[in-house]
């Protein structure tokens, strides 16, 4: 099968992990996948964005910028088109963003499937938290790529759910969440309980004050219990000076310790130093890459019990889920896993057995999208089979 990929990244983040791990997995699975994407994207460099994006959205009104992106339609699809026509694609897949209309059109144009990935309800998220001006038709361009799409597929089921409501029948929705690479993570033994030293409390990510990292510090301040708790961050963001200023004043700043952005094989085994892994916040619809990561190591999880976490965690049986409206919640799911190694260890094995479990891989992923795609092309064929393997 040859896939056309088409995105609008420009940033090395966890959108950037994604688009790798799943053209390597559907090369690894022997298709043909032609990758159409800003040129930016293969010269910035991890954690970095576009330069010209980020001076746009500093210097110039919101909806200036806005129009620079709905202006770059035009030159995405031609972009995109003429790919097509020198690649001549069996399908095109399209991580859905924002004013991106190329995989709509030009699917539309060869008749052939458009399978499109969404991560988020971007109209939404940057109408909450991005100053989004021209709202109304950045909301109708994003309901136009989804009705359009031969396939839509949502991270979470909460997702869908916003996608079933902007009129897309549910026959087309199938859910494909975010996945690992287990290999990369080999087994890791939780710490005995007599183990010597603090115990560690981890997060990786983007560290943004929603996340309420700072209650965790706080509270490791006021700990008193029978082990020195530690706090790694392994990630950057606008939180951390704020974070880094109050474990000083707390007189705890030798043990809040951040590594600042780590290189994708180097995240691994700075999680396999976690002992608890923290997912202190979530957007409601997303499907956290570090939950995976958590999983996949088999570290025991605290993160908040809420649907779009649900989809992927059990309470009690692989992570311990705290009720996110409660301050003192998550503190009480670490203190727990502190004093109890047996269970740190039981929920960190099944954590990492329900990776294989539920095929929680980018290989299952890609498995599942090469079929959705094959059966795509057969209906669109009169139902002649087509191979997805």
């Amino acid at each position: 099968m040859k896939i056309l990929y088409s995105h609008r990244i420009a940033s090395r983040d966890g959108q950037g992990v994604h688009l790798d791990a799943m053209v390597a997995a559907m090369r690894a699975a022997g298709h043909e996948v032609r990758v159409v994407g800003p040129a930016s994207y293969d010269n910035t460099d991890l954690g970095g964005d576009s330069r010209m994006v980020g001076l746009l959205r500093e210097k110039l009104p919101a909806w200036v910028g806005e129009a620079a992106e709905m202006a770059y339609i035009g030159p995405a699809t031609l972009r995109l088109a003429r790919a097509a026509a020198e690649f001549q694609p069996d399908v095109i897949y399209e991580r859905a963003n924002l004013f991106h209309l190329a995989g709509t059109v030009v699917a539309a144009q060869r008749r052939i499937p458009l399978l499109l990935e969404v991560n988020a309800p971007l109209a939404e998220e940057r109408g909450r938290f991005g100053n989004l001006a021209l709202r109304r038709t950045a909301a109708a361009l994003e309901r136009l790529a989804w009705r359009r799409a031969s396939r839509v597929l949502p991270v979470t089921e909460v997702l869908a759910d916003k996608i079933r409501a902007a009129g897309v029948p549910d026959e087309r929705i199938t859910v494909v969440p975010n996945g690992i690479h287990p290999e990369e993570f080999p087994a890791m033994a939780a710490r005995p309980a007599d183990a010597e030293g603090p115990l560690v409390l981890g997060f990786v990510g983007f560290v943004r004050d929603w996340h309420g990292l700072d209650h965790v510090v706080r509270a490791m301040a006021a700990y008193r219990g029978q082990h020195p708790l530690a706090l790694k961050v392994v990630g950057d963001g606008p939180a951390r000076p704020g974070l880094e200023k109050l474990a000083a004043e707390l007189g705890i700043a030798e043990r809040v310790t951040f590594t600042g952005l780590a290189a994708r094989d180097a995240v691994p085994g700075l999680i396999s130093g976690f002992d608890i892994a923290l997912q202190p916040a979530s957007v409601a619809y997303a499907s956290p890459l570090k939950v995976f990561e958590y999983m996949a190591a088999g570290r025991a999880i605290v993160a908040p019990d809420q649907p779009n976490l649900r989809e992927v965690l059990r309470h009690e049986e692989t992570a311990l889920l705290f009720d996110p409206g409660s301050p003192e919640a998550m503190w009480q799911a670490v203190l727990r896993l502190d004093e109890d190694a047996t269970l740190r260890q039981r929920l960190g094995e099944a954590a990492r057995a329900e990776i294989t479990r539920r095929d929680l891989t980018w290989a299952g992923n890609a498995r599942k999208v090469l079929a959705l795609a094959a059966g795509e092309m057969s209906r669109l064929r009169g139902g002649l089979p087509v191979a997805a393997e």
